[in-house]
């Protein structure tokens, strides 16, 4: 690059202008006023967060029969969960 040229650059780096956002990696990304609503609208269902570990096998397990049923893993979780403790 040419002086004149790393000189433009640092002007646009300073003005904040950077060197050119580029959609490529963060194309379709969340925003966060996207993940605020989606909390949002979970609170509204009576959702609560509910972060737990488990091993990989299991969750194998759980995502296989959640596609079998056509349904989501927080479904599903939450259906064997209430099977589970409802002693069925």
């Amino acid at each position: 690059m040419k002086k004149t040229d790393l000189e433009k650059l640092k002007g646009k780096k300073i003005a904040g202008g950077g060197f050119g956002a580029s959609d490529r990696y963060g194309k379709g990304a969340a925003d966060p006023g996207d993940r605020r609503a989606q909390r949002e609208h979970d609170r509204e269902q009576g959702l609560i967060p509910f972060a737990v570990k488990l091993h990989g096998d299991l969750v194998r397990d759980l995502r296989a029969r959640a596609e079998a049923k056509g349904m989501g893993l927080n479904e599903m979780t939450a259906e064997l969960l209430r099977k589970a403790l409802d002693g069925k």
